[in-house]
């Protein structure tokens, strides 16, 4: 579906206008934010306690399964739609926008796009509707980037497999009940064949939190490392084929980057509102050349990265509804989609570190002090630059693709 934006020019910050479901949708959810949310975010973030109460508020107004289809308890409102949550909640929090995305994008959408329809009535219905939270679990202490040499194993035994293994840097690791496992069952075939995807309840036994993280930023987005020890899994929750794993975790990150782009433009858009209105209540500020020029930088960044960011949750949003209809993708259009979300994750993420950067300066010290949304936003928006494939990766998955795998990998 083409979702034809339309550029409004009456607006100093370059907003579009969007088709009228996703102008309501968009609408109702500021408004939310506003009244509910944000006068509690600086009390999650100073606590670093996670915002159970506003996750649940979220989970009742059907925000926790945006592009889920309502069959399975979500809105329907596609990627396009959830890109527009992820960017009006970081807008207002970042670590609610990761509670967000690790549980929807990271979680919900691979069950969607991968799972059977058992697996889709049995937990999307649970988790799009709020009732449960979810988590991804990839990462680990030997395998950040290179998240082809995962460690964690998976053994048949029986009608079971156990996994073993220790997971790391996982949001809403501490809390989900519902997980996406990433575990080796034969690292012999390596990534491709030798990597299987798991959903895996808490219930199940086997799972301890062995350590939350203390971070520099989104503090009340629970971090946590999580040791699996024989951890029983049925083998009806493989999720997708066995040994196709290291796709699923492919194909869940290049939405996840598409998502977090649109979180980013949140950002932009907080720095260049701040600014702006800093500007116009302090004229003899406003008239300085230097002032005006990171206004006007901060506007392109903020235009470029919103143009960016959308483009890439409608492509994506077409490839998800193709996935999910069990269509098969041609390599190339594969490629494609995560060159793109690449572009975008690395541009939109890099600036609103910039705009933020940039606005602390137009305030000066009141910009420096806790309190007023921009210190917390900047130690926040550096994440977005690491975490679901750091933005160096990024430009090798660019690289890669515009130089052909022969050309990027000759040595130096």
């Amino acid at each position: 579906m083409t979702v034809a934006l339309d550029f409004n020019h009456s607006d100093p910050i370059y907003d579009y206008k969007l088709p009228q479901k996703y102008e309501l949708f968009r609408s109702a959810m500021r408004e939310f934010l506003r009244t509910e949310i944000a006068d509690t975010v600086e009390y999650y973030d100073k606590m670093e306690k996670f915002p159970e109460e506003n996750i649940r508020k979220f989970g009742e107004r059907g925000y926790m399964g945006i592009p889920i289809p309502q069959k399975y308890g979500g809105a329907e409102l596609g990627e396009f739609g959830y890109g527009l949550a992820v960017q009006e909640v970081s807008k207002v929090c970042s670590s609610h926008g990761t509670i967000l995305g690790a549980h929807t994008g990271l979680c919900c959408v691979p069950i969607w796009l991968f799972g059977n329809e058992g697996q889709r009535q049995k937990y999307l219905i649970d988790l799009a509707s709020g009732k449960k939270l979810g988590a991804f679990a990839l990462t680990e202490p030997g395998a950040g980037s290179d998240a082809a040499n995962i460690k964690t194993r998976a053994a048949k035994n029986g009608d079971h497999f156990l996994l073993n293994g220790t997971k790391q840097f996982i949001s809403n690791g501490d809390r989900a009940d519902t997980l996406v496992v990433f575990a080796a069952n034969d690292l012999s075939l390596g990534a491709y064949g030798g990597i299987t995807a798991f959903i895996v309840e808490r219930s199940f036994g086997g799972i301890a939190t062995s350590k939350v993280e203390k971070k520099m930023g989104i503090r009340a987005s629970i971090t946590a490392q999580i040791t699996f020890q024989d951890c029983p899994v049925p083998k009806e929750n493989v999720l997708g084929s066995f040994g196709a794993g290291f796709l699923i975790a492919l194909t869940a990150l290049d939405g996840g980057r598409s998502s977090l782009s649109a979180g980013a433009v949140g950002g932009c858009e907080m720095a260049l509102e701040v600014m702006v209105d800093w500007a116009r209540d302090h004229p003899r500020l406003a008239s300085m050349q230097s002032v005006q020029w990171m206004i006007a930088d901060t506007a392109i960044d903020a235009h470029v990265s919103r143009q960016t960011s959308y483009a890439s949750l409608e492509e994506v949003g077409v490839y998800f509804d193709r996935l999910s209809k069990g269509e098969k993708i041609p390599r190339e259009e594969r490629e494609a989609v995560s060159r793109h979300t690449a572009i975008a994750k690395a541009f939109c993420s890099e600036a609103a570190s910039r705009s933020l950067e940039r606005a602390i300066q137009v305030l000066g010290a009141e910009g420096y002090r806790e309190g007023n949304g921009l210190e917390r936003g900047y130690r926040d928006s550096i994440i977005a630059e690491i975490y679901e494939g750091t933005n160096d990766i990024q430009r090798l998955v660019i690289a890669r693709d515009m130089l052909g795998p022969d050309k990027s990998n000759q040595p130096l």
